[in-house]
């Protein structure tokens, strides 16, 4: 049997390995903490629900428009003119299964074989496996902690090059949960209409910030693809509801796409993420206020350890921490270093190198789940980086 070269090569994604191992462990009796998935775990709001209901009830059940509902897709473009003041086309938008067949869409439109995209060190663990499946190239420019994990416009321009054809950019980040500055995005925009690349960028966990304000790319330019969804900010991960905003010259290629590998996004949920647009602002405030407070007491928690967090992460429902001194006694890998923490004090963590080389001896931390779960998780941490110190 031989297995296509592209599936092979395709990595791990490691998050995934650590919690079907903490799953396993689970189903044989052990009571484990899971901080590392970044799923909320609030229940779906119900006016959302409330809407999927309604929508079964009115025979909501069959195929939609290839793009998506139009009522959807005016509803995000009613959003980003409230909350960004663009101006957005309903034909630019297209409705996929969550935010990943977006990534697909928008790679194996715009890449060649042999053509690059920028991506910042660490990022997101399965950009370049969306970026090489289509036969592209990632370009890994390390961002540091020191820097709060931004871009500088420099390396950027160093990694320039005729086969470039676009920049990834992620803020509020994953894993970092830190966001780019308006002058470095601005600088992102300047360089990308000035070298013909495109900017992409994902915009998922835009709302869940907590101090400062999330910018759209699209305030700065439109040469530009946005990916957002409905997963992170409105708790529906499990509905696959996700779009993808682009520049209208590329619509029917990608609607294309739509037909042949998808042909619709799920059509209840279609009508749920309408709901979710316009309802559920208050749900909103509500679980983000709750974040908040998890955030600053996990933040509180840590640093009482010991660790030196330098830039505290401001959005997303992350916290990605040097452990590289704790990562020693494991060759510095931070996958058994988050295997140990696992296997010794039951608690599902995410290694650093999951997100690339720039990350490893890093360990990040999920605050999606209830502030008695992190409690207890910090309680066990604690416990194990004093016996690992001693």
């Amino acid at each position: 049997m031989s297995i296509a070269k592209r599936c092979e090569e395709m990595t791990s994604f490691l998050v995934m390995d650590v919690l079907e191992t903490a799953q396993r462990m689970e189903r044989e009796g052990e009571d484990v903490i899971h901080l590392e998935v970044g799923e909320p775990d609030f229940d779906t709001p119900e006016c959302i629900r409330r809407a999927c209901c309604e929508a079964l009830d009115k025979g909501h059940t069959h195929y939609t428009h290839s793009l998506g509902l139009l009522e959807l897709r005016q509803a995000i473009c009613e959003d980003y003119e409230k909350r960004y003041g663009v101006d957005v086309s309903p034909e630019q938008v297209i409705i996929t299964q969550g935010t990943s067949p977006a990534m697909f869409m928008v790679f194996s439109t715009i890449l060649e074989a042999g053509d690059k995209v920028i991506t910042s060190d660490p990022c997101y663990a399965c950009y370049h496996n969306f970026i090489r499946f289509p036969g592209g190239e990632p370009v890994p420019i390390p961002v540091s902690e020191e820097d709060g994990f931004q871009y500088r416009l420099s390396s950027i321009r160093e990694a320039m090059g005729e086969r470039v054809k676009a920049i990834l950019i992620n803020s509020p980040a994953n894993p970092t949960g830190t966001l780019l500055s308006d002058e470095r995005m601005q600088g992102i925009a300047e360089l990308a209409e000035e070298t013909g690349a495109w900017v992409v960028s994902d915009e998922i966990y835009h709302g869940l910030v907590y101090e400062g304000k999330e910018r759209s790319i699209l305030e700065f330019t439109d040469r530009a693809f946005v990916f957002n969804g409905f997963s992170k900010l409105y708790a529906m991960t499990g509905w696959r509801l996700g779009y993808v905003i682009a520049p209208q010259e590329f619509v029917p290629a990608m609607r294309k796409l739509c037909q042949n590998f998808f042909i619709s996004a799920n059509s209840i949920a279609q009508w749920a993420g309408v709901a979710a647009l316009r309802e559920a602002e208050p749900d909103v405030g509500r679980m983000k206020d709750i974040y908040n407070k998890r955030r600053l007491y996990m933040l509180d928690r840590l640093k009482g350890m010991g660790f030196d967090i330098k830039n505290e992460p401001t959005g997303a429902f992350y916290i990605i921490v040097n452990m590289r001194h704790l990562a020693e006694k494991f060759d510095g890998s931070s996958l058994k270093l988050a295997y140990d923490i696992l296997e010794k004090i039951k608690i599902g963590v995410t290694p650093g190198i999951d997100f690339g080389p720039g990350a490893e001896g890093y360990i990040r931390f999920s605050y999606a789940t209830s502030l008695e779960n992190i409690r207890e998780g910090m309680d066990r941490l604690e416990r194990y980086v004093s016996g690992v110190r001693a």
